[in-house]
């Protein structure tokens, strides 16, 4: 089997996605040409003052049900052919598929007058056609043979060497035996297919070789990527180091091994523990998101969501007492004694993302509902509360790295936009969905709120 398929191509999913679309736009034009001659063929006679002779009727005839036949064919095995250069592929099939065109085409145009037929200015489509979607040497061969076959055609006409077919009443005279038009004909058809194929392919190979760049500038950019993800968790991972130092100081001074405490002087040192492990478990989420991003791969865990979700809540408990922010928490599964699995501490990160968000940008003496239900084999964790909402004309960046609500902004100058990403991220890395409703169930006047829900399979 020819290999037409350049190697950067080779694994590229958008490559084979175009070359299989092109197969299926062609085929449904295919089906369109087939509808348009067999309407020509029954009703000429009523519209059209010409006259075709019964091989010419029986020739198109024939022609229609032999594109429609393969047309059907080709339909049907598109569905099979796999992305696997070594072998029949989408490619091969547009070959095909161009190859018996131009075969019905070159026919059609014999038996309708050939240099006197319109119908050879399809065979320029043809050919521009192919040159956006096939190698230089293919291109130029079914150029070479299209011209040598439809000077065959004219020639061998103009010489009698076989019959040639008029439509009458489509011209007042036949131009078949003059010579100079024919010449002038032929001569004209090639300069403009060569020409054709010329343009139209160096401007897919300009148009490749760009392609090319953006593909070389695209793995550029994930290798940098990886190396300051290495770089991020070799300084993070150095970070720990003091911190659990200090760490264990503050245990030792609070476990009053060196002494009884102030009562004042030990509340201080509880607090600063407290900031410590705040500042360890930061490092730790830090960790675990370079790592899923260098590595590409997460943890498989068994955890009960109901412990979970109240695990995420009290993370946000202080914060929303000072707001005066209600978080409310409601277990609806029907079997609550089901487990999931996944990366708890991711999933764990995105719920905690979600609710911070919803405290954090929720108005005083607000409400927030945490609720996990079950539906379709799924565990479905719902986030509502009653803020500020999203702006519609905004919902559709919501989930694009740094973008962050115009009324969002106005209220809150920290944030980088990442969190609802990363989320994303996270819940996609489980095979799971994340959708949002603003306003949400909770909504009050001037209170829109929103409803963030996402799903992560059962078992």
């Amino acid at each position: 089997m020819i290999n037409l398929i350049p190697d950067w191509a080779v694994y590229d999913e958008e490559f084979w996605a175009s070359i299989r679309k092109r197969n299926l736009w062609f085929i449904k034009l295919r089906y369109a040409a087939v509808l348009v001659l067999f309407t020509f063929l029954v009703s000429y006679k009523f519209f059209l003052n010409i006259e075709l002779n019964d091989k010419q009727t029986k020739s198109a005839i024939y022609i229609v049900a032999l594109i429609l036949f393969y047309n059907i064919i080709f339909h049907y095995i598109r569905n099979f052919l796999k992305n696997d250069s070594a072998s029949f592929n989408p490619l091969h099939l547009s070959i095909l598929q161009m190859v018996l065109d131009l075969i019905m085409l070159l026919t059609l145009v014999y038996y309708s007058g050939g240099v006197e037929s319109p119908l050879y200015f399809f065979l320029i489509f043809h050919m521009i056609v192919g040159s956006l979607i096939l190698p230089g040497v293919i291109i130029y061969s079914f150029a070479f043979a299209v011209i040598m076959v439809f000077w065959g055609i004219t020639v061998g006409s103009y010489f009698n060497f076989f019959e040639h077919y008029s439509i009458r009443g489509f011209l007042n005279e036949s131009v078949y035996n003059n010579f100079n038009y024919v010449l002038a004909i032929n001569i004209v058809f090639a300069l403009v297919i060569i020409i054709t194929v010329i343009l139209a392919n160096n401007i897919a190979k300009q148009l490749y070789q760009k392609e090319q760049q953006l593909y070389s500038y695209i793995e550029k950019l994930n290798e940098a990527e990886k190396e300051k993800n290495k770089y991020i968790l070799g300084i993070v991972h150095e970070l720990k180091t003091p911190l659990n130092a200090v760490h264990s100081y503050l245990d030792i001074v609070l476990q009053k091994f060196l002494g009884p405490l102030d009562e004042v002087i030990e509340e201080k040192l509880i607090r600063a523990k407290r900031r410590s492990d705040e500042a360890v478990e930061m490092i730790n989420t830090v960790l675990k998101v370079s790592q899923m991003k260098l590595m590409d791969e997460i943890t498989i865990e068994e955890f009960d969501p109901n412990e979970l979700c109240k695990l995420a809540i009290n993370r946000h408990i202080a914060f929303a007492k000072n707001k005066s922010i209600d978080i409310c928490f409601k277990d609806e599964r029907k079997d609550k004694s089901i487990k999931l699995k996944g990366d708890r501490f991711l999933i764990m990160i995105a719920l905690s993302n979600l609710i911070g968000n919803a405290v954090k940008y929720g108005f005083e003496n607000g409400i927030v509902e945490v609720k996990i239900f079950d539906s379709n084999k799924n565990l479905i964790f719902e986030v509502c509360d009653n803020g500020p909402g999203i702006p519609e004309n905004e919902q559709k960046d919501i989930f694009k790295d740094f973008f962050r609500a115009s009324n969002i902004r106005k209220m809150v100058s920290d944030g980088a936009g990442l969190g609802l990403s990363f989320v994303k991220q996270i819940v996609e890395k489980h095979n799971g969905k994340i959708t949002f409703n603003s306003p949400s169930r909770m909504q009050e006047t001037d209170k829109p709120g929103t409803c963030f829900r996402f799903s992560i399979p059962i078992g």
